[in-house]
């Protein structure tokens, strides 16, 4: 707060000498009092003295307030000329005050960004949204007092949750809903407060920490609130509302860098969830379950897709002499060489049943050609197997693979406990006979794949198959690569 020294005031030499010019002209005595009627200096038309005799004033009944924003902080007393004396100190005070004012002000604004530059120095070491939390509790004690501090965010845009507190610790921490107690309501309205009588206030709620004063800011980014700051004291204690601006800088920090720490924490869960997931399923499923925030992408729905079964021919009986920890060796970079190539042709990896893989083409994404696509996939896993680096493998891994395409329903499909994200339909039970059927090296197809691809591939006629459902057998058609 700028205060003017009215007494200083009229202390400064050139002043007193146009207060004794005008005295002369005026040819009259002047008495200045302060703001509680006390002599602090009188001027009578000759010159510049201490004192006047009562005589001198004797006849002057006039007095005039010296007004300093609307606010008396002295009197004039003298004859009626004396009011020009009162304007003109009341003018300068108010010109005092400004350039004062002005001097504060820049001052505050030096304070507040070396506050701002400070705080951004200490965070840029945090990551983590509680250390940031913690960081900016230890600030704002430092600049406010206060017995007990805290931040609390929004969870889920309906409760308060504690994230940091310095103070006494309480179990359970406290809770408050959006709009409930003094915390809840600046968290809805985005308004700080000032409550210095804390237990009077109605909205006030009674937690485990007595408060008498309390401070409370919205950790607001734009129109969107995160959480609030409560610093609170106990005994009474008189927040100003220089308090409550450095709170509200500290507030507005605060926000922008837990969002920011927020955004960054979710992005490694996202990414610790997205490579561990990836070890099980194909990127495309969990793309679907990542960027889909309402679940629906994998919901069971009938679509068309191509079906592809790829199995090792006698498995069991190429791997009887090995120990099992290298049987597992042998299928994982198996299954990496033709995992990558499904990949690479849009496919996904349903999943692996011993040594045979199944994977669709059309699911859960759209795929333009998936019958090709599936063949093409097909191609160069037989061809990938041939001149694969490990010599064990190449000798003694042979596939027989079959393709479908048609309507299936796919999705999600189990129990609430675990569900699998597959295919139900004939043409799955069709895809996985032909696998059976085609020998090491072979690629066997239905006719709805020729059809699609023939003028794209070379085929060669299998014969035809009856199918458990079907009434008519079913042509197949061999692969020519």
């Amino acid at each position: 707060m700028v205060h003017i020294n009215l007494e200083k005031l009229i202390s400064k030499k050139d002043l007193s000498n146009i207060i004794t010019g005008l005295a002369n002209i005026f040819k009259t005595p002047i008495e200045i009092q302060n703001k509680d009627g006390q002599v602090i200096a009188c001027f009578n038309n000759t010159s510049n003295t201490t004192t006047l005799s009562h005589s001198e004033l004797n006849s002057s009944t006039n007095t005039y307030p010296i007004t300093l924003n609307n606010i008396t902080i002295g009197w004039i007393k003298g004859d009626h000329t004396a009011h020009v004396f009162s304007e003109l100190l009341a003018y300068l005070a108010n010109k005092e005050y400004e350039k004062k004012s002005l001097v504060v002000d820049m001052l505050d604004k030096y304070r507040e960004i070396n506050l701002l530059y400070g705080i951004a120095d200490k965070i840029v070491a945090c990551t983590e949204v509680k250390d940031i939390a913690c960081l900016i509790i230890d600030e704002a004690r430092q600049l406010i007092h206060a017995q007990n501090a805290s931040i609390m965010l929004l969870n889920n845009d309906t409760t308060l949750e504690i994230l940091s507190a310095y103070g006494n610790e309480f179990f359970p921490k406290t809770l408050l809903r959006r709009g409930e107690g003094i915390a809840g309501n600046v968290a809805l309205t985005g308004i700080a407060e000032i409550v210095n009588d804390a237990v009077s206030d109605p909205r006030f709620v009674n937690g485990h920490n007595i408060i008498s004063s309390l401070l409370c800011a919205p950790l607001k980014l734009k129109d969107r609130i995160l959480g609030v700051i409560n610093l609170s004291s106990h005994p009474s204690y008189a927040y100003s509302a220089e308090d409550l601006k450095l709170l509200n800088i500290l507030a507005s920090q605060a926000a922008s860098f837990i969002d920011n720490a927020i955004l960054y924490e979710n992005k490694i869960k996202t990414e610790n969830i997205k490579t561990h997931l990836q070890r099980y399923v194909s990127p495309q499923i969990v793309s679907s379950i990542l960027e889909d925030t309402k679940g629906n992408s994998l919901n069971p729905s009938r679509r068309k897709i191509s079906i592809l079964f790829s199995d090792i021919r006698n498995f069991s009986s190429v791997c009887e002499r090995l120990a099992p920890e290298e049987i597992v060796k042998y299928l994982n970079e198996y299954f990496s060489h033709m995992v990558e190539i499904i990949f690479e042709h849009k496919g996904t990896v349903n999943k692996f049943v011993g040594d045979m893989i199944v994977a669709f083409f059309g699911a859960p994404f759209h795929c333009d050609n998936l019958e090709t696509q599936a063949i093409k996939s097909a191609i160069e896993m037989q061809k990938c197997i041939k001149k694969i680096s490990n010599g064990w493998i190449r000798d003694n891994f042979t596939t027989g693979i079959g393709i479908t395409a048609g309507e299936v329903v796919v999705g999600n499909i189990g129990s609430p406990q675990h569900m699998d994200y597959t295919a139900i339909g004939d043409e799955v039970n069709i895809a996985d006979r032909l696998q059976s059927l085609a020998k090491g090296g072979q690629i066997l197809v239905e006719q709805n794949i020729y059809h699609a691809t023939k003028d794209i591939f070379k085929y060669e006629q299998f014969g035809k198959i009856m199918v458990k459902g079907k009434e008519k057998p079913i042509e197949i058609f061999n692969v020519i690569y």
